[in-house]
């Protein structure tokens, strides 16, 4: 479990083609790695992966194919990546309850200053609309945020400065893809609604 808070970014330095996926080499020497063991849970662009191996401010972690299938970014060598590591039960929850699996990729529609701002306006798939509500959480690439407004597919955030500067959100444009998780407790509530 994790909370959309970005602790750090990082890079992918290697990537490795294995028989049905791929496997990443990360280099996050702001991550701090000392507490991190083999089998540990880190976020990388809101995905949920499993540390295999660490040497140094690096660690390697696999990716299969299906998770490549369902996802944007964890495939390029030299691209940079959100990461936070998975929460603990003591831990302030300073975005939202975030589980790292990734619900659905959007496409990035508009992504320009206001003021000292800036406004995210994402084209989401179809089937995650009905999770998405004017001023509730989403998570992109990772990144807990607030709605500001929803039309249709459609959803407008305001990234504040600081988020812009500490996370990888500051190299969206039109036309980049994105990797959303709607809100976990909105997902459960629509399951447990009677089916029509």
């Amino acid at each position: 479990m994790f909370t959309g808070i970005i602790t750090a970014t990082g890079k992918i330095t290697r990537v490795q083609p294995l028989e049905d996926g791929v496997r990443l080499t990360v280099s996050a020497p702001q991550l701090g790695l000392k507490n991190v063991a083999i089998g540990d849970s880190i976020a990388h662009q809101g995905v949920c992966l499993t540390v295999i191996a660490k040497k140094g401010n690096s660690y390697q972690i696999d990716v299969s194919r299906e998770t490549l299938n369902c996802t944007v970014g964890l495939d390029s060598e030299g691209a940079e990546v959100n990461l936070e590591k998975a929460m603990r039960l003591s831990d302030f929850i300073g975005g939202h309850l975030v589980s790292g699996h990734v619900d659905g990729v959007g496409e990035v529609e508009k992504f320009e200053p206001v003021g000292e701002s800036h406004e995210l306006v994402v084209k989401a798939p179809k089937a995650l609309v009905k999770y998405i509500a004017r001023k509730g959480s989403i998570t992109v690439d990772g990144v807990s945020l607030t709605t500001n407004r929803v039309k249709g597919r459609r959803f407008s955030i305001n990234l504040i400065p600081h988020t812009v500067a500490v996370t990888t959100l500051k190299r969206l444009q039109p036309g980049s893809e994105v990797n959303l998780e709607v809100d976990l407790i909105a997902r459960y509530v629509e399951r447990m609604l009677p089916s029509k």
